[in-house]
């Protein structure tokens, strides 16, 4: 199986042709190639296909082998590849996943690229649509959870797929190994969630740490970096633009005028080879 790796801030995915590829399994493919001491290594395994409703179609695989809805970062490597690979000339690509159709576009500055800006989509904020136990049309914006004795204020945001924000004044000091498989699979959340600790530097930078659903602790998560910044918004933390910087790199972030999150940062072919079936 013929294969690329990127990376996008250290967010490191397997990127395969399904057109030309076939792979009888993903999920156990998926868990084969992402194991970083009997495979290639990486965050995910991407499967580019055809689509009838987009220019492609990508499905994402964690690396414990369930399908992510979207991914911010793998989204960006993907539309890089594509239009370097030649499989279209378009620089604004439609992406048909199961969080809906999401728009990358090759930003250019004197002939070379020099960013990936991702349309992101809307934020949804009703605990219906991340989703969380309760009432369908609540929010949930600094309510306390209680694990393990401790009291954690989270703030849920979907971009797509479910995530969970925590603001901390020192983010050196969290045990994210500890503290975010719990509250990954905590009961309030029946299709588990991914979680961002973030510590507010001023009005227009975030460091963010993240404990990915699937795949644990990344050097950066796309789709979490969108919902730090929403979190951080509503609850008055910073302005609509900022700078995430996450343990891999700075991702720039805009919650625009019409409700879309815009997300801009690198994408980095690492290396192509033949994975052996």
């Amino acid at each position: 199986m013929q294969f690329t790796k990127w990376h996008g801030l250290g967010n490191d995915f397997v990127i395969v042709n399904g057109m030309e590829e076939h792979i009888a399994d993903y999920q156990q493919q998926a868990i084969a190639v992402c194991d970083r001491n009997f495979g290639i290594g990486a965050d995910g395994l991407v499967v580019l296909l055809p689509s009838d409703i987009a220019d492609f179609k990508m499905r994402i695989f964690n690396s414990d082998g369930s399908e992510a809805d979207m991914c911010g970062n793998a989204t960006r490597c993907v539309a890089r590849y594509l239009y370097e690979n030649k499989l279209t000339a378009k620089t604004v690509i439609t992406l048909d996943t199961l969080a809906g159709i999401i728009t990358p576009e090759l930003i250019f500055k004197n002939g070379t690229l020099a960013t990936v800006k991702v349309d992101m989509g809307l934020p949804r904020l009703k605990r219906g649509e991340i989703p969380i136990i309760g009432n369908v049309e609540e929010q949930v914006i600094n309510m306390p959870l209680a694990i393990d004795g401790e009291t954690y204020h989270i703030t849920c945001v979907s971009m797509g797929n479910p995530h969970c924000v925590i603001f901390v004044n020192d983010i050196t000091k969290v045990d994210l190994a500890l503290i975010g498989p719990k509250i990954e699979t905590h009961t309030l959340f029946p299709k588990k969630t991914n979680v961002e600790f973030l510590q507010i530097i001023d009005r227009k930078t975030i460091r963010m740490r993240v404990w990915e659903r699937g795949a644990g602790i990344t050097k950066a998560c796309g789709t979490g970096a969108s919902a730090a910044l929403v979190a951080a918004v509503l609850n008055s933390c910073t302005d609509r633009q900022a700078i995430v910087k996450l343990d891999g790199g700075d991702l720039y972030l805009e919650w625009a005028e019409n409700n879309h999150i815009y997300k801009s940062g690198p994408a980095v072919e690492v290396f192509r080879g033949n994975y052996l079936l």
